[in-house]
């Protein structure tokens, strides 16, 4: 629309003047200026009544600042959705297990498996184990920050840690495994991803990590 107003206007301005010219008795001669004036409030007006574009969202995952700098203090380890209902239930904090015997103390964030599992908090590594006995292929790494007082496991990756190993926020500790073998007929694969508290205490991580949808930064070309 802004390339081709010039033109409009010209045209309007144009139309408008001709017939003014020619209704106009002679002895009552118009103003060119004033027309033109009027005629470029009148696009004004059509244009800002015009329908926009929508702007173009994009899904960014936010992080509680716990600490209170300014920055945020988690991420989300897969940079997916939480995992919805399938074959084997929801992936929510909470959800019901072993038929309503005991709650999901984590939250299950969807993984492509062989993808890059990042750390969900910056720390160092106390601990790599098995995510069920006898089971080896599917483990867990958990990483701990002294300072926020917190702890993060992160179930069914390939480790690329090691025990002792400090790590960031964001950075790689991980990939993830398929759990089609161990839960084959229809469960979402994902990491299962645990927060807990000084207490020993399991925090809901969609609580502390939220999606926010913002419009994104389109570079111009040179």
């Amino acid at each position: 629309m802004a390339e081709r107003r010039p033109l409009l206007l010209l045209s309007l301005i144009g139309l408008v003047t001709t017939g003014a010219a020619a209704a106009a008795p002679l002895s009552q001669p118009y103003n060119r200026a004033a027309l033109a004036s009027a005629v470029e409030r009148a696009v004004g007006d059509i244009s800002a009544a015009a329908p926009q574009e929508p702007p173009i969202l994009e899904r960014v995952w936010v992080g509680l600042d716990l600490d209170g700098d300014g920055r945020g203090d988690f991420v989300n380890p897969t940079g997916r959705e939480p995992r919805t209902e399938d074959a084997y239930g929801f992936g929510h904090f909470g959800a019901r297990r072993d038929g309503g015997v005991r709650r999901h103390e984590g939250v299950d964030y969807v993984a492509r498996p062989g993808q890059v599992v990042a750390s969900p908090i910056s720390g160092y590594v106390t601990k790599i184990g098995y995510a069920y006995p006898g089971e080896q292929s599917l483990m867990f790494v958990e990483v701990t920050n002294p300072a926020l007082q917190v702890a993060a496991r992160v179930f069914y990756i390939d480790p690329e840690v090691e025990v002792g190993q400090v790590v960031a926020m964001g950075r790689p500790i991980g990939r993830a495994k398929s759990l089609q073998r161990k839960y084959p007929g229809g469960m979402t694969d994902h990491v299962h991803l645990e927060i807990i508290d000084r207490r020993g205490a399991r925090i809901d991580a969609q609580q502390i990590i939220t999606a926010e949808h913002r419009p994104v930064q389109v570079q111009s070309g040179d």
